[in-house]
């Protein structure tokens, strides 16, 4: 049995194996300077997207992380709110890692109930994004794939080579 599991974890298609990020996995980058996220994948840039970062620059934290749980129609612990109900805060999608050494269960990027805050600096630590956006996203993102999270004025297409995520 443990055999078992030790070759579908190493044949699974949702978990990269080897060096990550690596050219033709995916791989995503959010610019806290820009408030955007582009998404990387087959060695090019393949979109980039508006989002909603900390109302303070402590608040989302930045670092090499890695996407460890993903959810439709997430739950809103803090206040009670089932998935799927307009009044949960984390719309439709949730993509959770691994910051501050965390479960994936605090730190993410989600969809919103909000669409007039993507743009601003306003979340208490999560990236927000257009339901639609992230919807987009999910479907894309395996578990295991590695999200950037910085401030910078180096472009997408700058940080994607220094990561080695796309083609030069």
């Amino acid at each position: 049995m443990k055999s078992l599991l030790v070759f579908i974890l190493l044949v699974s298609p949702i978990w990269p194996i080897g060096e990550n990020p690596a050219r033709g996995y995916p791989f995503v980058v959010v610019n806290k300077a820009t408030n955007e996220l582009a998404f990387m994948n087959d060695g090019k840039i393949q979109g980039v997207y508006p989002v909603a970062t900390g109302k303070t620059t402590d608040l989302t934290p930045e670092g090499l992380h890695t996407i460890t749980v993903k959810a439709k129609n997430p739950y809103y612990r803090k206040l009670n709110i089932p998935g799927g109900d307009p009044r949960n805060p984390l719309g439709t999608r949730w993509i959770g890692f691994d910051a501050k050494d965390t479960d994936g269960r605090i730190y993410g990027v989600h969809g919103t109930n909000r669409p007039d805050s993507i743009g601003k600096y306003i979340s208490n630590g999560c990236i927000r994004m257009q339901n639609k956006d992230v919807e987009s996203l999910y479907e894309k993102i395996p578990i295991g794939t590695k999200i950037l999270v910085t401030s910078t004025d180096k472009s997408f297409q700058q940080l994607g080579k220094e990561y080695k995520a796309i083609d030069d």
